[in-house]
């Protein structure tokens, strides 16, 4: 069973140049096709599924395109958790504060806070997150704890440490590597990629997932 889906959310950017639109339509039809893999991820149970839409690297796009996603992300997390609400689903991020405008930062607390009580899906979005700074921030957080670090400890420190490991791991637009994303949660993962750019994905592809992750057979080096 599928319990944690994790997407790489690429070819916004693409997707828009194909279509002859500035790459923030591409953004904006992004999140629209985010509600509509959730809830098709929904209805098929399963419990967590995580996008990454803002990695610490994309701070190098042109100041306009990244000024637009914080502020898109400023105003749509907060309206989208009140939907999730509705559908009895959680909303987490997870990601470092560094550069995130007190604003922002504001907005990703008010919609967590909109879900907190919320028991059934989770969805989580990976802003503004970096793979490797999660789990330096992991370490550093163990040993201000006067912890030892061991695996135990890192995995009690990550962002948001009750979210399981990843199941299956999915990137859109062809490319096929994983640019840092949920690396201690990923480790064995399954892979898929997708040629389709986020912004063309569907229902009827969330059924492809699923069934492709099913036809799996999962060892775990055993």
């Amino acid at each position: 069973m599928l319990t944690h889906l994790g997407i790489i959310a690429d070819g916004n950017r693409r997707w828009a140049k194909s279509k002859g639109l500035p790459s923030i339509e591409g953004h904006k039809k992004g999140l629209d096709v985010i509600e509509t893999l959730v809830g098709a991820a929904d209805e098929a149970g399963v419990k967590y599924i995580t996008f990454y839409v803002f990695s610490t690297e994309n701070w190098g796009r042109s100041s306009d395109e990244v000024s637009y996603i914080m502020k898109l992300a400023e105003t749509r997390l907060p309206k989208y958790a009140e939907k999730l609400a509705k559908k009895h689903a959680r909303m987490l991020i997870l990601g470092s504060k560094n550069r995130v405008s007190k604003s922002l930062e504001k907005a990703i607390e008010k919609a967590e806070e909109i879900t907190r009580a919320c028991t059934g899906a989770t969805v989580c979005f990976c802003f503004n997150y970096g793979g490797e700074q999660e789990i330096a921030d992991a370490a550093n957080l163990a040993l201000e704890n006067n912890q030892k670090i061991t695996p135990e400890t890192i995995r009690a420190h990550l962002y948001h440490p009750e979210i399981p490991d990843v199941d299956m791991v999915v990137r859109t637009s062809g490319e096929e590597r994983i640019s840092g994303f949920m690396l201690w949660r990923s480790s064995y993962a399954e892979f898929m990629f997708i040629k389709k750019y986020f912004p063309e994905m569907s229902a009827e592809d969330m059924a492809d997932i699923i069934k492709e992750y099913d036809s799996r057979s999962r060892r775990f080096g055993k």
